[in-house]
């Protein structure tokens, strides 16, 4: 294989219907980078002031800015990158920028099938789909979902999982 080409595990499957993740996904990620970032820069704040003075403000405030920027930028092209579609006999999952992801989840290993949502998932009405697998501790998430494209997903996974079951 020449090093122009690809391998097998750096590509998605292209011949799938890939379901994107919604828009509001990028705003509730980068609200809870915000959020983060400011207890972060809060808690560092005092011992800053005392070590360097009052230009430690604006140390702290470059600092954050820059790690803002950086992890915006990330945020945005991390969700992009998420996706899911479903097979005749299993679910695939795939997200991740520099660390590719690809989860395979065979119906008849579904166990449980759960919905979430956190305070700032809900004020964007969007949940995240938990699929528990027969494997150890094994889960597998869909976030970013409207609630009733979250639960028609549900119960789709619940119902070819649980006919996967009877058939064995």
């Amino acid at each position: 294989m020449s090093p122009r080409e690809s391998p097998v595990w750096d590509q998605w499957p292209t011949d799938l219907d890939w379901q994107p993740m919604a828009p509001d996904l990028r705003t509730v990620r980068l609200l809870g980078m915000a959020i983060r970032l400011l207890i972060v820069a809060l808690v560092l704040l005092v011992p800053l002031v005392i070590w360097l003075g009052a230009e430690g403000i604006l140390y702290a405030l470059g600092t954050a800015a820059a790690i803002a920027a950086l992890r915006s930028w990330i945020i945005v092209r991390a969700v992009r990158a998420w996706g899911f579609a479903e097979r005749e006999k299993d679910l695939l999952v795939k997200h991740g920028l520099l660390f590719r992801e690809l989860s395979i989840v065979p119906y008849g290993r579904i166990q449980l099938v759960d919905l979430k949502a956190g305070p700032i998932e809900r004020a964007f009405s969007l949940t995240t789909v938990q699929i528990r697998t027969a494997a150890l501790g094994a889960i597998t998430e869909i976030p970013g979902l409207h609630p009733q494209a979250a639960q028609g997903l549900r119960d789709r996974l619940s119902a070819r999982a649980a006919e996967v079951r009877e058939g064995l």
